[in-house]
């Protein structure tokens, strides 16, 4: 798919809903009693592969354009799969699910696609193997496929060297399976969607500092669920309108959990024109229309606790960075190396194609802004967070970039080049 620069960006876009909610209403309302609805849900590849895991299961989802609906069956009823549980690209799908198959009484298999297949699951087997679960890395690698043995689980207090919502995640979840009080400290706070939304299904969670902690065989109800538009979509516009002279871009009903909000701090610390309209707290996440203006930028440094509410915004906040002026420092960030692509490489060797002054360290990059991006050929590595990068820091590069792989954004974003193209006077 091939770019060019654009003129300013004008509009109003409703980013689809957050992905990280979207999967853990189907999770969740899955393991209740009664029916969840859900709205605005995400209908992304990644989200559908955590429906069909369900559907494996026994659980009846209705998807419909303007809900869904899941058919729950409480705690204790899930069936045995017939077949191995397909994760697709889903890190989260795949991480999660784990927790929960741990704790039932029958034996499954978790394989996806050849990205998950390298990706480090090690992360989960330690604590579920410490809270009495069968988990086998089939390939002895520490990676999918996965084979899991339910198991009687017990409870734990778990020391995690990284700040990842999902192995939180995956530690909570089979801690409504265990025989006593379940708990995971962080070494900085990562996304609390999974606590929140927990609680809201009636389950015991609690949060102290980087500690989270559920008590076991809780009974859940199935709720009522708008999920907000996700920050991580949001990210690559307000990166354009922060890019592209004379742009302004509104977008509507985005969520800024302050566990996910870095992106915002970290414009903001760029002198970015930032300006959050109507915003609102209902269900536990927060949400806002954010109104975003060209603004002149400068470099800042992002590391520490920041990186865990920002990690998947990395990538763009990089080639933001390209068009501050002075220098961008990105530390803290080893866990770039073990997403969909190893996001610090695939960022240092696509943006010096287009003319950036970046270097890459053991944890990060270095970039020095202020040096004029021209066109190239970018190898997306078919993860939909560079595609998606690409396309928008091509707006404000001189010539032609071509993106391979650039039909990969359905993963998280099925509409994002339509959407992109509205906001351009002259179309993409």
């Amino acid at each position: 798919m091939k770019f060019t620069r654009s003129n300013s960006l004008k509009g109003t876009i409703t980013v689809p809903g957050d992905k990280s909610i979207s999967h853990r209403s189907v999770m969740f309302g899955a393991l209740a009693e009664g029916t969840t609805r859900v709205t605005n849900f995400l209908q992304g590849a990644d989200c559908l592969s955590t429906i069909s895991c369900f559907r494996q299961m026994g659980i009846r989802i209705e998807n419909h354009p303007e809900e869904i609906l899941i058919h729950g069956k409480g705690l204790h009823g899930l069936q045995t799969p017939s077949g191995p549980l397909d994760t697709g690209n889903s890190g989260t799908t795949t991480r999660l699910i784990s927790g929960i198959l741990a704790g039932q009484d029958f034996t499954s298999e978790l394989n996806g696609d050849e990205s998950i297949q390298s990706r480090p699951m090690k992360r989960i087997m330690e604590p579920l193997s410490l809270m009495g679960a069968q988990i086998e890395s089939l390939r002895g690698n520490g990676c999918a496929p996965l084979r899991i043995r339910g198991s009687r689980l017990h409870g734990i207090h778990y020391t995690s060297n990284v700040a990842s919502a999902q192995v939180k995640s995956c530690i909570l979840l089979a801690g409504l399976y265990a025989d006593d009080p379940v708990s995971v400290t962080e070494p900085y706070l990562s996304r609390n969607h999974s606590e929140l939304m927990l609680r809201h299904f009636g389950a015991s969670v609690t949060s102290t500092g980087t500690t989270a902690a559920i008590l076991p065989e809780p009974r859940l109800c199935g709720q009522e669920i708008r999920v907000p538009g996700d920050i991580s979509s949001a990210a690559y516009f307000i990166a354009a309108a922060l890019m592209v002279p004379g742009s302004e871009i509104l977008l509507k009903h985005v969520g800024i959990n302050p566990t996910r909000d870095g992106i915002l701090r970290v414009c903001r610390d760029m002198g970015a024109d930032i300006t959050l309209l109507k915003e609102d707290s209902g269900a536990g996440e927060p949400t806002a229309d954010l109104l975003i203006r060209y603004s002149p930028l400068h470099g800042t440094t992002v590391g520490g606790a920041l990186i865990p509410t920002l990690i998947d915004e990395l990538p763009v906040a990089a080639a933001l960075a390209c068009f501050a002026k002075g220098t961008t420092v990105i530390k803290d960030a080893q866990e770039l190396k073990v997403k969909e692509s190893n996001r610090i490489d695939v960022m240092v060797q696509n943006l010096r194609a287009m003319g950036a002054q970046i270097t890459a360290t053991e944890d990060g990059m270095v970039i020095e802004g202020g040096h004029p991006l021209h066109g190239a050929v970018i190898d997306s590595r078919l993860d939909h967070r560079i595609a998606m990068t690409f396309a928008v820091t091509a707006l404000a590069a001189d010539g032609e970039t071509r993106i391979t792989g650039a039909d990969c954004v359905r993963i998280s974003y099925p509409g994002f080049y339509e959407d992109l193209n509205s906001l351009c006077r002259q179309p993409l």
